[in-house]
């Protein structure tokens, strides 16, 4: 009898691990970014499956995540989340491979080792196609560095900045006309209304005219919307906060193009959780993809639209 009981469980207890098998591979399946299942011309490029999926082919894109934190006034626990997240993109998709760095050292085309030699490997500014950047602050690059970074940019490089990265380099005029904008604070963190102004824009067509969404939003200052293309801006109708634009102009997510380079910010994520969003990660990934060129869509800089508007 025990015997006969014994393998009952074992029958059952197989019969519970194939349902969360199959369970586990339906929600990997609803995740793949944009939507698209492996068998996509997207993810056929490179095969997914990470590094060197591509043996024998063309060398793949790379994307440096770049987020030094050293001088974050309060620090971001979502930071190490993001860049998980952008790195799982890479690598689920096949389309480029990530590099996790927080030592801002590596912005450099020579970089060098702490005792000042050259570094002997790994990525640098002479080597991939595209940066993701969640810098705190005053992040501790020199002069050289920095006209490396605007130059890298300008000739093509791709770069994308999240969250936080709008608050980095306040003493540097020059990346204000690189990232478009300057961090103004963020009067405003909660539950809010989104309005789609670029439905037509890889990175946010998939998102309605208006939608609902709960974050820290940052509010841009010394921007123009001759230089930027808003996508989507939050919606200030019937909220009263001090320190608000007088217009109601509150954009969160934004393109633009330095020199040949294609810049995107996106406002999202305060919180960790934010970054498991179907909807966050598709927006971002198809940024880093448009960034890379891999994607064609002109910025489009307009006047304050009311979401309504078709490209």
């Amino acid at each position: 009898m025990r015997n006969q009981i014994r393998q009952m469980r074992m029958v059952l207890a197989l019969i519970v691990l194939a349902l969360c098998g199959l369970t586990v591979s339906a929600v990997s399946r609803e995740l793949k970014p944009g939507g698209t299942e492996a068998n996509t011309p997207e993810y056929q490029r490179g095969q997914g499956g990470g590094r060197g999926a591509n043996q024998g082919g063309p060398r793949r894109l790379r994307v440096l995540a770049w987020a030094d934190t050293r001088n974050g006034v309060a620090q971001h626990d979502s930071v190490s989340h993001a860049l998980a997240v952008i790195e799982r993109l890479g690598y689920d998709s096949g389309l480029w491979d990530t590099f996790i760095r927080t030592d801002s050292n590596i912005i450099s085309t020579t970089p060098e080792r702490t005792d000042g030699s050259p570094a002997s490997g790994g990525p640098s500014l002479a080597n991939i196609d595209a940066i993701f950047f969640m810098g705190h602050r005053e992040v501790p690059i020199d002069q050289d560095q920095r006209e490396e970074l605007l130059e890298f940019v300008r000739n093509g490089g791709g770069f994308v900045a999240a969250h936080v990265g709008l608050t980095a380099f306040e003493s540097w005029p020059e990346f204000l006309d690189l990232i478009g904008a300057r961090y103004g604070g963020h009067p405003i963190h909660g539950p809010g209304t989104l309005v789609n102004e670029r439905p037509g824009f890889p990175a946010t067509s998939h998102f309605p005219a208006t939608f609902p969404f709960d974050d820290e939003f940052y509010l841009p200052a010394d921007y123009s919307r001759d230089a930027i293309d808003v996508l989507l801006r939050l919606d200030l109708t019937g909220v009263s906060s001090q320190g608000l634009p007088a217009n109601g102009d509150y954009p969160l997510v934004w393109t633009k193009t330095y020199g040949e380079g294609r810049v995107f910010f996106g406002s999202f994520a305060h919180a960790s959780s934010t970054w498991d969003i179907r909807d966050v990660q598709q927006m971002y990934f198809e940024a880093i993809r448009w960034a890379l060129g891999l994607t064609d869509a002109e910025p489009q800089p307009h006047p304050m639209r009311d979401g309504q508007q078709v490209d």
